[in-house]
This record gives C-alpha cells, structure tokens and sequence, in this order.
C-alpha cells in the first residue's frame, strides 16, 4: 500500500519543480526527499519523476498517481475537520488563511474578531503573503483560504482545482500631498503628473505594474519611481512626508488619510477585484471562515 505522506511529498516537488524547492518548503533535507521518492517508486514498480535541467517534471505514471494523491489527501483533510467537529460538538478545525496587508487589516482581521463569536473551536492561523506566493502553497495544502487581488487589465493565473469568489472591488485614488496644486480638483488629469516624482511597490508586483501602466495609457507619460516599497502604509507616508504622488486602492485609505488629497483619476476609473481562493472541496471550518470574509468585505463596502 503506498504511503500518503510519499504521494504529499510527490505532489510538493511536482509543485515546486525541485526536490530542493520542496525541501526547503517542508523542512526537509533534499536527500530525504529523494530517499522517500526512491521507495515510492519501488512501490509502484515505475518511474514518477524525470529530470529537465535542474527541474524535474512527472512521468505519466506520476501525473497520475498525483492527480490521485490530490484527491486522497483532499478526503483525509475532510475527515480530520469533521472528526474534530464531532468531538467538538459544532463546527471546529484549524484554517490557515493568507492576505495580502491591505485586506489583512481591513477585512481578514474583522473576520477573525467575528469567528471568535461565531465559531470559537474555529482556530484562524493568519500570515500577510502575496497571491505569488501564496497560491502554491494553497494547492499544496499549506494553507487553506487566500485573500488576493487583481488590478483591472491584469488577470491572475486561473487554477481549475481552485474555487474563487468576488469579495469586493475598489478605485484606484491618486494619492497627492495636500498642497499640491491639483490637490483642490475634483478628478486630477494624470497628464499633468509628469513631473512629479512617485512612490510605488516594488518591480515585479502586480501594484507597480498597475502604478507604470496606467501613467503610460493615461498619462503618456514613463514614472520617475523614486521610492519603493510593498508597504502600502509606507507609500502613504511617503506622499504625506516627500512631497511624492502615489495611486492607491480603496482599502489604503479607510476612514481616511490626513496630510493627503484623495482624488480619482480625470481620464476614467481604474480598479482593483479582491477575492478569496479555497480549494474546491471546503471543510465546514473553511466554509464558515469564508463565509465571515465574505460580510467582513461587504461592511467595507458599506463604510
């Protein structure tokens, strides 16, 4: 009988595309892993694994046998969460959620302050990532809800063994200091930003693409990005402290931002979906934290 914490450790370096990628995911030595693979193999008499350079890519055997363990190990997390709801007596469980900082502060965290109301045997284990990083590791089942988002023009990857659901949608504010001469309109041209210096996320991120793309379509113009940062409170203090500009979504801002003008864009909207990802099977622990994300983002929308 083949061994589930094998086809686990299978399934982790097909998703990382190397045994030291896996490794170091899952606190193991790379050696370990390939002696655990080398037995797996012997217990399915084939080859599950072949090297492509420095990666390495499943054999059909091994495509098969992880679209296999997928489901096997999908149907052992569900009995683990009901068997600790029947002891429990109600709904109970660990969810482990990801989000990026904005949602973390504005909607994750009211939703764990609801579920320790609602759903006290529900333990909520919460860590700020980015979508990059944590849509892997919620296929591989380290985590078990992601909270990401997606600026308008800029689609994420879609992952058919993962279930999405709209959670809200925010404008893009330009972001100026207070005694900017545009700071009194009601809509402020991006065309005449040129000369001011920005503050943005860093290169390689959804938010600085967003930042680049829209002063070139909007603006026609290429941002001099003088400061840098993925925090977005930082970006803020920036505008606030620099005398810089920045385009920031709705959740930065919350009750409001004083020392800034918050103005929207005068050559249209620019938007950004927030949403949460589970895998398609929900424990009812991860249905019931999903649930308290889903009314923690519609009361932003309401405030």
């Amino acid at each position: 009988m083949m061994d589930l914490h094998r086809l686990r450790l299978l399934r982790e370096v097909h998703g990382r595309g190397t045994v030291h990628g896996a490794a170091r995911a899952l606190g193991y030595s790379p050696s370990a892993i390939s002696q655990q693979l080398a037995v797996l193999e012997r217990e399915t008499g084939t080859r599950l694994l072949e090297r492509v350079g420095r990666n390495v890519r499943l054999t059909a055997a091994g495509d098969v046998l992880v679209r296999h363990a997928t489901t096997l190990l999908d149907g052992v997390e569900a009995a683990e969460a009901e068997l600790a709801a029947v002891a429990a007596g109600r709904v109970a469980g660990v969810v482990r959620i990801a989000s990026f900082q904005s949602a973390f502060i504005r909607v994750v965290a009211p939703a764990i302050r609801s579920l320790a109301a609602t759903h006290p045997d529900i333990r909520v284990e919460a860590a700020e990532l980015e979508v990059e990083q944590a849509a892997p590791a919620l296929r591989l089942q380290q985590l078990d809800v992601m909270v990401g988002d997606e600026y308008d023009g800029q689609p994420r990857a879609v992952h058919a063994d993962l279930h999405r659901e709209h959670l809200l949608r925010e404008q893009i504010r330009v972001i100026l200091p207070e005694d900017h001469p545009l700071a009194a309109a009601e809509r402020v041209p991006i065309e005449q930003l040129a000369e001011l210096p920005w503050a943005a996320c860093q290169p390689g991120t959804g938010h600085r693409e967003m930042h680049v793309r829209v002063c070139r379509e909007l603006g026609g113009f290429e941002p001099d990005i003088r400061y840098s940062s993925d925090d977005f409170l930082i970006l803020l203090e920036l505008v606030r402290t620099t005398g810089a500009g920045a385009l920031l979504p709705d959740l930065v801002i919350g009750a409001g931002a004083p020392g800034v003008a918050v103005r929207l864009p005068a050559e249209g909207d620019v938007g950004r979906a927030v949403f949460l990802l589970t895998r398609r099977t929900r424990t009812p622990a991860v249905a019931a934290v999903a649930d308290a994300l889903a009314a923690a983002a519609t009361d932003q929308t309401r405030s």
